[in-house]
């Protein structure tokens, strides 16, 4: 009898093992775009969660190569800032693995506005220069938003949970520049004021004078610059 229970006791752990790993992996797949309606057949329209798999047979070791990011993006803009993203659409290596990286270029007193990323947390160290950044938390119970910032020096290293509104601004008087790694093959981002000032068609002004609780004309001031 002993030696029965010394042989069931291994086999009842690897039945609960097998169920923990069939609840572990029953969930669905992260999207990879802000969207994906479904279809009944192909010939509707074909669209996949992200990029079509090689044949591994044809991969060459330039499918894992990008080339550029040593060269500084152009910062002649209002923002002052240039993001070159590296995702799976540049670099087809890339798909499936869940990560990107971007150098962002400041001007002096350059802004990377206000934006999110939907689908990925960002890692950023900053190369040169000094930035203050920050985040925004979700809403709290009591209505508010808290913001984490910090003036961040060459490198070191601040982190931008998914989904949260966060910016880096230059504040020093020469260029300064960072690498981001994210955590998503396409990470998606929406620029706050962008997208609410120059959606495409327009949010409607009356939704937006109330949100902001402003006059009209301020709105439209706005949505003028975007």
């Amino acid at each position: 009898m002993a030696k029965m229970g010394v042989e069931l006791v291994p086999a009842y752990v690897a039945v609960l093992l097998a169920l923990a790993s069939t609840v572990a992996f029953a969930t669905d797949p992260t999207q990879l775009q802000d969207f994906c309606v479904g279809v009944n057949s192909p010939v509707e329209g074909l669209f996949v969660n992200g990029l079509f798999c090689m044949n591994p047979l044809q991969v060459t070791a330039d499918h894992f190569l990008f080339k550029g990011l040593n060269i500084a993006g152009n910062t002649n803009n209002k923002q002052g800032s240039n993001v070159t993203l590296v995702n799976a659409a540049k670099l087809p290596g890339l798909n499936t693995l869940g990560i990107s990286i971007a150098r962002i270029d400041f001007a002096p007193y350059g802004l990377n506005p206000p934006h999110t990323h939907p689908r990925a947390t960002e890692i950023l160290t900053v190369i040169e220069g000094t930035l203050y950044v920050g985040f925004v938390t979700s809403n709290s119970a009591n209505g508010t938003n808290q913001l984490f910032a910090k003036v961040l020096n060459q490198g070191d290293v601040f982190v931008f949970p998914q989904g949260l509104i966060h910016f880096q601004l230059n504040i020093g008087k020469t260029a300064a520049v960072a690498i981001s790694g994210l955590s998503s093959q396409n990470p998606g981002v929406i620029t706050v004021a962008n997208a609410v000032f120059g959606a495409t068609p327009p949010i409607s002004i009356d939704v937006l004078t109330k949100a902001f609780q402003v006059d009209k004309r301020v709105i439209q001031y706005l949505e003028a610059q975007f």
